[in-house]
């Protein structure tokens, strides 16, 4: 059956104006330093029956009616959407650095699942009622459902929270990236047994059959297929045209991945959720590659899935209060506490463990994600995907503040700015990381009598984790060693080196930090405050054009 000349325009009427009003409110709500996916999900709430359709019902049902074919269209790209979602969101984990996870971080990691997820499954079981299930008799489904949807953090908006607070290359920020990484994994591998247990979708297939396919399908693609991927993407980068080769590539996979899940009973996010953590593992995908398909999906895709979140249900005549707040107790209670303690027993201090729980209770895209495709297999009702909808958004908004907030508890420590001195400063030629690093690491021994090779072993270690190439041509390598005062070095590279910065762009000013390993919150607040003193590219490419380190000395000075 064809689309009819009217459908077809409508069709268009339809995804042009989801598209303007998640940019508009995303747009807005990003001028107030919170997520763009929080404007896109108000974007929804606007245009679906809440406001919409309560002030011009006429001009909500000609839009987006929910049935006929329009709507079938409608619906199959906004699947297309949050499959292209959870592929970027399986990009994002890199094996690599769960397996290497210190003490600190595989603590939050287990806190961050086993504390919310015990503290919503037992409310949950014995409570289902209170939580609002929609069939007692599903209890233990329900209580799963709870407990995982409370125990999953939103790795893109975590990324998105550090970033704006300059924490995404910390210590501190890849301690909660990891977690996040860990509990994404754990956390949707249980979500799509309780897919399977459901049985409204299993096309037939009986649960312990489901089980082996699933474990099959996992275990074949994170071990034999992410070797395979990590063999072919260097001939793909060699013999097809750059990226539309590799974007081919990884959009292929994700899709026949989600095809494979989706036949046999799991939703088609979970199959292209774990071909992209075996395509992001190869160290042959380049950084501007991921962001390609960062920005593509995420502008063009993801909004269509979260504004359609709005469209489903009207958030005011489904606001329970109770169920609202027992989601919310639960949800700060089992995260903040959870990963606090994790980070608290690690070593780390009171006022950065409660930073590092804040972090991770950011719930966002994974929880609603969660919550659309449970309401749509009937296991909750419209009051619960309201709650959920709203814990997810309180917990993001609050985030980024609270993080901030005991940050800035911590105890004051010395500036960048008054470690900055001219013969620390010094003009390269190099042309490769492991050079430039070199040169920093013998600057500092020079001036500081100790072994260059020891630091420069300690910075590469860290390197190789995750590189430390920030945004518009700035990079900061770091470690933490046996010292006890902090030491830097500052490199400028006229021509820039590649040091797979986060845009792209090589980096041209590199500043070495090395801090006592007995006092982690130095090397954090020294890091946010070169990243906040040269948040601007202009600045960076003005202090790179100098050529003299006293001059760089005064006008770094000029500002802080």
């Amino acid at each position: 059956m064809n689309l009819s000349v009217q459908e077809i325009t409508l069709f268009f009427i339809c995804v042009s104006v989801l598209l303007f009003f998640a940019r508009a409110t995303g747009e807005l709500i990003r001028y107030f330093k919170q997520p763009i996916v929080i404007g896109e999900i108000f974007a929804g709430i606007i245009l679906g029956p809440t406001i919409l359709g309560s002030i011009f019902p006429d001009m909500f049902n000609y839009l987006f009616h929910d049935s006929g074919t329009v709507n079938i269209a409608l619906q199959g790209l906004i699947t297309l959407g949050v499959v292209m979602l959870l592929l970027v969101s399986g990009l994002e984990i890199d094996l690599s650095i769960l397996v290497t996870q210190g003490k600190t971080a595989s603590l939050v990691s287990l806190m961050g699942i086993l504390f919310p997820f015990s503290l919503g499954f037992f409310a949950a079981y014995y409570f289902p009622q209170e939580l609002g299930a929609s069939d007692v008799n599903l209890r233990f489904v329900f209580a799963l459902f709870v407990g995982t949807a409370l125990s999953i953090t939103a790795l893109p908006v975590v990324a998105r929270t550090l970033m704006d607070l300059n924490l995404f290359k910390t210590d501190i920020g890849f301690l909660i990236i990891a977690s996040a990484m860990f509990n994404d994994l754990v956390g949707w591998i249980i979500f799509s047994l309780i897919l399977g247990m459901i049985g409204g979708q299993s096309h037939g297939v009986p649960f312990s059959s489901l089980l082996l396919l699933l474990t099959g399908f996992v275990l074949f693609t994170l071990l034999i297929g992410r070797k395979i991927i990590n063999y072919i993407l260097p001939y793909l980068e060699k013999f097809t045209t750059y990226p539309g080769g590799v974007l081919n590539f990884i959009f292929v996979l994700g899709f026949l991945g989600a095809a494979f899940s989706e036949y046999i009973g799991v939703h088609a996010i979970f199959g292209a959720f774990i071909v992209g953590i075996a395509i992001g593992d190869s160290v042959h995908l380049k950084e501007q590659t991921r962001e390609i398909i960062h920005q593509f999906v995420t502008n063009i895709f993801a909004p269509l899935f979260f504004v359609s979140i709005g469209l489903r249900v009207n958030f005011i005549q489904n606001f329970d209060p109770g169920i609202v707040l027992i989601f919310l107790v639960l949800a700060f209670a089992g995260k903040v506490i959870g990963c606090g303690l994790g980070a608290y027993w690690g070593g780390m201090s009171k006022e950065e463990s409660l930073a590092i729980g804040f972090g991770m209770n950011s719930r966002g895209a994974m929880e609603i994600v969660l919550g659309t495709l449970a309401f749509q297999t009937g296991l909750i009702h419209e009051k619960v995907f309201v709650a959920l909808v709203i814990m997810a958004l309180v917990t993001s908004i609050s985030s980024a503040p609270m993080m901030s907030f005991f940050l800035k508890k911590s105890k004051q420590l010395v500036s960048f700015v008054g470690l900055l001195k001219p013969e620390i400063i010094f003009f390269s030629k190099a042309s490769t990381k492991k050079e430039i690093i070199k040169e920093l690491c013998d600057k500092i021994s020079i001036y500081h009598k100790l072994s260059s090779e020891k630091i420069f072993n300690e910075v590469m270690v860290r390197e190789e984790l995750i590189s430390t190439g920030l945004e518009k041509h700035l990079a900061i390598p770091h470690a933490k060693v046996d010292i006890q005062k902090p030491l830097i070095a500052v490199a400028i590279n006229k021509n820039g080196i590649e040091f797979d910065s986060i845009d792209g762009l090589p980096a041209k000013l590199i500043v070495l930090l090395v801090t006592p390993k007995n006092d982690p919150e130095l090397q954090l607040k020294l890091l946010a405050e070169i990243s906040k003193t040269l948040g601007n590219k202009d600045e960076i490419d003005r202090l790179v054009e100098l050529n003299n380190a006293t001059e760089f000395v005064l006008n770094f000075k000029q500002l802080s």
